[in-house]
């Protein structure tokens, strides 16, 4: 693997782990949020990624991650019986998001210590080339 190579992997590592931070971050900002109706409450963002492959040689190795897309959670609206709210539907149903925080922090955790792999990778590849080039440079 050439060096633009193995920067380009952990470039994409880098970013696919950031698009699923701000996810997180999103889907806890939103963890409360109160509507009026089950299809108006606010659904969880999961980002869903694919492996990119080797196209030059063919080989169909993977060199990378992409984001695909951001999907939206299918999980049912968490319904609670509130008379009194003024988002209650005419059964008295406030629907809050199916955002489970727990989860989320978990997901936060794993992304945030991939992201730091992948950082801490790129750094030991940047400074195994300049001692790579230094080493070159005395012959």
């Amino acid at each position: 693997m050439s060096d633009f190579r193995m920067f380009d992997t952990l470039g994409s590592a880098l970013a696919a782990q950031t698009v699923r931070l701000n996810t997180v971050a999103s889907n806890l900002a939103n963890a409360d949020q109160a509507a009026g109706s089950a299809e108006a409450a606010y659904r969880a963002r999961v980002p869903v990624f694919a492996a990119v492959l080797e196209q030059v040689r063919g080989d169909g190795a993977a060199v990378g991650v992409q984001v695909q897309e951001v999907a939206v959670s299918q999980a049912p609206a968490r319904a609670e019986y509130q008379p009194g709210h003024p988002l209650a539907d005419a059964q008295g149903y406030v629907y809050y998001s199916n955002v489970r925080p727990v989860e989320q922090m978990a997901d936060m955790i794993s992304a945030s210590r991939s992201y730091e792999s992948a950082a801490q990778a790129l750094g030991t590849v940047q400074e195994l080339i300049q001692r790579t080039q230094i080493g070159r440079a005395h012959v």
